[in-house]
């Protein structure tokens, strides 16, 4: 190639020259970008601002240009997060809210199963797992967390919903302590609504968060075979997704995809995927009537 570029540039003035060598180097660092699954569009540009005037110019810059929009549009920072955080399944139907938060220690370097068994006994969790009792959980490891919910509280009308009239009684008092307390035990609790755009730039930080959501309504695009477990119990329980009442179920954010407009996230029902959904699904899922928007942000720099 250099041969032939050599021959047929002997007639043309240094810039042309120039730009024969520019492009072959384009090319050498476009297969080594390849290679290495680094996006080629940097040394485009590098090569058509090398290149300046001359014959060869228009046609080269063009050639570059169509093999760039083959290779598929890049990706600015920010516009695809995938954390490692660990997947850990839930052992029952009722503490996946207890395998999210055994997620998050993990991500955070901080789970010890002694320590944790022990965390539990000391706050009196049951097998009835609030979105308040994962912020006292956190607030117990030290990890610096911000709860952001929809109602301060009970919402009384959930009384009536199925997923709720078994405990809600018993509940409803504890509960609605918690929140009263939350201040003076350092929980940090607000009442406010989340964006898709304030989750995504926790995410972008490193940060993970726990949401609640109707899991009925959450449908993972990555799970293409037959679902083996119920998204809200494992195999050996009852599964729920198809009831059309409201359903209860914890999940980790660990990332997104903005070209794609997908959400990444580790469902504790199973223990050998993340999972995948769009936007707008995941939305859905977490603004349905019963979660009160509950999400728990949680802090890499606890």
């Amino acid at each position: 190639q250099i041969r032939d570029l050599e021959r047929q540039g002997r007639g043309l003035g240094r810039p042309s020259r120039r730009f024969a060598f520019s492009l072959l180097l384009w090319r050498w660092r476009r297969k080594s970008s390849t290679r290495s699954g680094r996006s080629p569009a940097p040394a485009v540009t590098e090569a058509v601002a090398r290149s300046g005037p001359g014959p060869w110019a228009p046609c080269a810059a063009r050639v570059m240009r169509t093999e760039a929009e083959a290779a598929g549009p890049t990706l600015e920072p920010g516009d695809f997060v995938q954390l490692p955080v660990p997947i850990i399944q839930q052992l029952y139907h009722w503490d996946c809210g207890l395998a999210c938060s055994r997620m998050v220690l993990r991500y955070l370097g901080q789970l010890d199963d002694g320590e944790f068994e022990s965390a539990l006994q000391e706050l009196r969790l049951t097998r009835s797992i609030w979105t308040i009792d994962l912020a006292y959980l956190m607030r117990h490891f030290g990890v610096r967390h911000r709860f952001c919910t929809q109602t301060l509280g009970v919402d009384k009308g959930y009384k009536n919903q199925s997923f709720y009239r078994k405990h809600f009684d018993t509940e409803e008092t504890r509960v609605n302590q918690l929140f009263a307390q939350a201040k003076a035990c350092k929980v940090l609790v607000e009442k406010c609504t989340v964006s898709m755009q304030d989750i995504q730039a926790h995410l972008a930080q490193g940060h993970v968060a726990i949401v609640l959501v109707n899991s009925g309504l959450l449908h993972c695009d990555l799970c293409s075979s037959p679902v083996k477990y119920c998204c809200f119990a494992p195999s050996s329980h009852r599964c729920f997704c198809r009831t059309p009442d409201y359903q209860g179920h914890f999940i980790v954010l660990r990332g997104y995809n903005r070209a794609t407009e997908c959400i990444f996230y580790n469902n504790p029902a199973y223990a050998d995927r993340m999972c995948s959904t769009s936007i707008s699904n995941f939305e859905e899922a977490r603004t349905s009537y019963g979660t009160d928007e509950d999400i728990l942000f949680v802090y890499l720099d606890s």
